[in-house]
């Protein structure tokens, strides 16, 4: 599967089956209101994207939406599960972590977490921008609908993002008091529940809470410390809602609370030791990592309000308020051996506080939204490099060798937007939007040498600093315009096309890793000085001006729906982030490392996206039967056109998109069968993917082709008060690298040869259970 020819021709052969009759598969919509979208008798699917209820093939954008409902049938666990079922995703759980989130689409993302990068794909709870990666892996419950948007966004809501969005809309409180019981035992000892209770207090108040305990097994085992478990689950999540509804007036008030007390999540070998001689391990899932000298832990919690009142018949305003907090430590043993030949102990603490406005108007030809926007969020890192073995060898002679990082990194956004819409006949219609983005980034990065062990951040330590590498405070502001506009045609009732520009802006900052004594003498002034400094520690913002031309139709007396795009991305001054060794005595060994954060010049994004649903039968076995077919196709040329490195050559040639496979393909069927007083639906899907790099530099970590296969079996009376199901992932039990470390291609640290991959989930197969009183 080192090719894409497999991969397409999976994803032909069912589309081509499909195509002769059909059924949508998803939802998509891009309303941040709580209403879900609606399918109306003659299976339209109707939403309010552009604040307004139109069928989904109207809808200029693209978007995927997979209800509630679809995900607990297939027996989704976590958000990032659904890069198997979208076109041009990358989701992950970041390296070294259990919570953090990787996340790109269409090439563009954020690989690393520490503080200072800013995400390339934003994520949203109930309209809630989330500014950092910590604890942003959401498991799946209390969920109205997860949506994802391609492309860069920022005219329509919320921050500015360069590559997509994905927002994570949790139910409306039903009208009825309800309590909604979620059960689920499986492998490795999996057991889930999940409660959910609402009640009316009066006609114009409702409340809501949820409560959520997630436990399993671990995949495999921590060989060196004893009771420790590798890629186990053990956490506790919370959630509560008031919601107030008075004619004009609408206000919902939200919070939640998630503590991860999972073990920490090492990696796995591939290498023999090159020092201690340790042989890789036959299980991927096991770990020899030694690193205890803090806890792995992760608490996140925050809240929302949100205020709507109608002015009239065409206008509302709207008010967003979002606070959020959380606090990680980790235990990263980066060569995952006993000895801390590479062991990184970190420390996570973000806050954030968001305020939206927007001013809503629907009219007979016009609609659209006016809206500012404003974030404060404070992001702090801190973290031992340990670098004992290396320390310890004669020409280095430093004992306990330790270098400590201190990331303090504060921002600040204003921005206005806009996004409106006018019918210019019955025919064509002309969406003109725009943004104004002001960012301001400030940063403390403090580095230390240590001898003698860990620093004071992990106490008890009779560590002693022995200098000062990094004592740098800058400050930097980003200013863009970036517009929108579309023109959409729609010769009848079945079919849409439409034409889309876009540009999408990420503002710059100073890598918290940078060791600003490696700085070169850059202004050529004789002295590294500090404004050698800020140029070696700053980076750039980047942009990408996007183009897309798209189809959407509803065919066969709306029995297929399918939705067509094809796009184009400028990309500029791609930010790429790292960390490379350093030899500071000319020894040929790296005794330290340096952050270095360049920006690779331009590139071009290039790509097609395919999705559709068919209805292959209704009513064939008895009334009430169906088989449906769905399938999600994304292809991406990505390339470098231009990427310096930091000796001034270009490299482009030699460099790839991290994250970014050429061929992303989903099809699967659900085949629903009645049976006693209720349904049974068999569902079967493939996701395939093809090559994918981890970095920039193509290494040993970089993953081949692979497809995993899932199968659920579901029940659900005819009263939708009960259901029961039996669900298997992966079935094969592939094998497949989602993230690692890699010191070993390009720059060495440590004397092992440090190259850790993590993996994907192996087979599981589990049971769900759910009642409604």
């Amino acid at each position: 599967m080192k090719t894409t020819r497999f991969l397409v021709a999976g994803l032909l052969g069912s589309a081509a089956t499909a195509a002769f009759l059909a059924a949508p598969a998803s939802a998509q919509t891009t309303d941040t209101d709580q209403a879900a979208p609606v399918v109306d008798d003659d299976n339209v699917i109707v939403v309010t994207a552009r604040r307004r209820e139109e069928s989904i093939q109207d809808v200029p954008l693209s978007i995927t939406a997979i209800s509630g409902e679809a995900l607990a049938k297939s027996g989704t666990l976590e958000i990032t599960e659904l890069a198997q079922e979208v076109p041009n995703l990358t989701l992950e759980v970041s390296r070294g972590t259990n919570t953090t989130l990787t996340a790109f689409i269409r090439g563009v993302g954020q690989q690393d977490p520490v503080a200072g990068f800013e995400a390339g794909v934003g994520l949203y709870v109930d309209d809630i921008y989330l500014n950092r990666p910590q604890g942003a892996v959401l498991d799946i419950y209390d969920v109205e609908r997860i949506e994802v948007l391609r492309g860069p966004q920022g005219t329509l809501y919320g921050r500015n993002t360069i590559g997509g969005a994905i927002k994570y809309v949790t139910a409306a409180l039903p009208d009825e008091t309800e309590i909604k019981v979620r059960g689920t035992y499986g492998s490795y000892n999996q057991a889930d529940l999940i409660v959910t209770a609402s009640t009316p207090v009066s006609d114009s108040l409702k409340v809501g809470v949820s409560g959520a305990r997630l436990s399993r097994g671990g995949f495999g085992d921590n060989l060196v410390q004893e009771g420790v478990e590798n890629y186990n689950k053990d956490v506790w999540g919370a959630r509560g809602t008031i919601e107030f509804d008075n004619g004009p007036l609408f206000i919902r008030l939200s919070g939640d609370y998630v503590k991860d007390n999972s073990d920490p999540r090492q990696g796995h070998r591939l290498l023999p030791g090159a020092f201690s001689g340790a042989p890789v391990l036959d299980d991927v899932y096991d770990t020899r990592a030694g690193l205890d000298v803090v806890d792995q832990e992760v608490e996140a919690y925050g809240g929302g309000l949100t205020i709507a009142y109608e002015l009239n018949d065409t206008m509302t305003v709207k008010s967003i308020t979002g606070y959020r907090k959380d606090h990680s430590t980790t235990p990263i043993d980066f060569d995952s051996l006993p000895q801390a030949d590479l062991d990184v102990p970190a420390i996570y603490r973000n806050k954030q506080f968001s305020q939206e406005l927007q001013f809503l108007y629907e009219g007979d030809r016009l609609s659209g939204v006016l809206g500012a926007y404003y974030l404060d969020a404070s992001a702090f890192t801190a973290f031992d490099v340990a670098l004992f073995t290396t320390g310890a060898i004669p020409s280095v002679n430093l004992p306990g060798l330790n270098a400590q990082t201190l990331g303090d990194v504060d921002t600040k956004t204003w921005s206005i937007f806009g996004d409106f819409t006018y019918d210019l006949t019955d025919q064509f219609s002309l969406s003109l939007g725009g943004r104004y983005t002001w960012d301001k980034r400030t940063s403390r990065i403090l580095r230390t040498t240590f001898v003698g062990g860990y620093s004071d951040l992990f106490p008890p330590t009779d560590a002693v600093p022995i200098a000062v590498t990094s004592d740098f405070n800058g400050s930097a502001t980003f200013k863009e315009f970036t517009p929108r506009a579309s023109l959409s045609f729609k010769p009848n009732a079945n079919h849409t096309f439409y034409a889309t520009y876009s540009k999408g802006f990420k503002g710059g900052g100073f890598d918290p890793r940078g060791q600003t004594s490696q700085a070169p003498d850059l202004d050529g002034d004789g002295d590294i000085d500090y404004a050698d400094q800020y140029e070696f520690l700053s980076f750039a913002p980047e942009t990408v001006d996007s183009y897309e031309i798209g189809w959407k139709a509803s065919l066969l007396d709306d029995s297929l729906f399918i939705s067509l795009a094809a796009f184009k991305g400028d990309y500029t001054d791609v930010q790429i982030p790292g960390s490379v060794g350093v030899d500071s005595n000319g020894d040929g060994i790296s005794d330290s490392f340096v952050g270095i954060t360049s920006n690779a010049g331009d590139a071009d994004v290039n790509g097609v996206e395919f999705e559709g649903r068919a209805v292959v039968g209704r009513n064939f076995a008895g009334p009430g039967s169906r088989l449906t077919f769905n399938w999600a196709l994304g292809v991406l040329d990505a390339k470098y056109n231009t990427f310096i490195d930091a000796f001034g050559n270009d490299v482009a040639d030699q460099r790839v998109f991290q994250n970014t496979p050429d061929v992303t393909v989903n099809t699967g069927f659900d085949l629903g069968i009645p049976v006693a007083s209720g349904i049974v639906d068999f569902l079967g899907s493939v996701s395939l993917r093809s090559d994918a790099s981890q970095f920039e530099l193509p290494g040993p970590l970089d993953q081949d082709g692979y497809a995993l296969v899932d199968a659920s079996i579901v029940y659900t009376d005819d009263s939708d008060r009960w259901s029961i199901g039996i669900h298997g992932k992966n079935l094969f039990d592939q094998r497949y690298i989602v993230s690692g470390y890699d010191f070993v291609t390009g720059s060495v640290l440590g004397l092992e040869g440090n190259l850790t991959a993590f993996y994907g989930d192996p087979r599981r197969v589990f049971v769900t259970g759910q009642v409604k009183f």
